[in-house]
Formats: C-alpha cells, sequence, structure tokens
C-alpha cells in the first residue's frame, strides 16, 4: 500500500471520528429558487461508511428540495475538539423499515411522536462524494495565545490540520 493511499485512509477515519463526536450538523438544500437553505439536523448513529442518515418527514421542504435537486452539503462543527467537517453528496429519501429499526433512538420521539409508525416518516440517505476537515487540537487558550502571537508578528497562526477526501465510488459498485 502507498503512503498516499494509508493518509487518504487516514484521512476518512478522522472525518468519521469528527462526524461522529460532532451529531448534529447544519444540512443545506438548494430550493427551488436557486437560494441555499440549511437547517439543523440530528445524524442518526451510524458507522459512518460515507453515508450519513436522517429521519425526516415526506412532505418537508427538504424532502421536497432534495427531489428536484439532490446536491446537498452538510455541515459539523464540534466546539469542544476545535473542529469542523464539511460534507458534500447526494441525498435520497427512500423508506427502509428494517434500516429505521436500527438507526432508531427513543430521543426521536420528540419529532415523530408515534415512532416508527409515525405518518410520512421517511429516511434521508447522504452519499458523501467529498469530505474536507479543519482539526485544531490546542484549546481556546492556546489559540487565543496564536492569534495574539500573530497579530504581533503579522504571520499567520499555525491551522491545525486542514485535509480534503474523496468518496468515489469506482464506476460499476
Amino acid at each position: 500500500m502507498s503512503g498516499e493511499s494509508t493518509t487518504d485512509a487516514d484521512a476518512r477515519r478522522r472525518v468519521t471520528d469528527l462526524v461522529r463526536d460532532a451529531r448534529i450538523c447544519m444540512l443545506t438544500t438548494i430550493g427551488v429558487d436557486g437560494r441555499q437553505l440549511s437547517r439543523p439536523m440530528a445524524l442518526q448513529e451510524a458507522d459512518f461508511d460515507g453515508d450519513l442518515w436522517f429521519f425526516a418527514y415526506a412532505d418537508s421542504a427538504k424532502i421536497r428540495q432534495i427531489r428536484v435537486n439532490p446536491e446537498v452539503n452538510v455541515a459539523f462543527s464540534d466546539q469542544r475538539r476545535h473542529s469542523w467537517v464539511s460534507v458534500s453528496g447526494t441525498a435520497r429519501e427512500g423508506w427502509d423499515r428494517d434500516r429505521a429499526e436500527r438507526l432508531w433512538h427513543p430521543l426521536l420521539r420528540t419529532w415523530f411522536p408515534d415512532g416508527l409508525d409515525t405518518p410520512g416518516l421517511t429516511l434521508l440517505r447522504v452519499h458523501a462524494s467529498s469530505a474536507e476537515y479543519w482539526d485544531s487540537p490546542s484549546s481556546t487558550v492556546v489559540t487565543l495565545i496564536g492569534l495574539a502571537r500573530a497579530a504581533v508578528t503579522g504571520r499567520p497562526p499555525a491551522p491545525g490540520e486542514n485535509r480534503a477526501v474523496s468518496y468515489q465510488r469506482p464506476s460499476g459498485t
């Protein structure tokens, strides 16, 4: 295995860790008038293999927008870890009872009071085509010291780690 492949695999693992830890994200769709629209969503706990899963109402604006233009962005921020992830991909809506049962969490009753039998409940799958993350391992104090140092020296602070990764699958799979 080449060093580049290992680096890409490490970057994908880092995206997975950051997404799993953040859990709440902003899902951005494109409205019928071409405007970008974002709303907070709770990611369903599942292994991130390039797909993100959400519960939604089939008649919601986000689902209608995805039916017209399935290109979306999902952005995560974890202030405790000073990290951010942006996932670009294609969204699809569809009901799969078995998958829904595996993804369901009792707290979802807040939005879907009849559980998996809530009328109009559907699943939203976002298949990632690419992701980019920014990860600053330092604490807020260290970050502030770096900013102060940058203001005095005129040199930008160390940005932490930034990587872009692809989730493109070979054609035919």
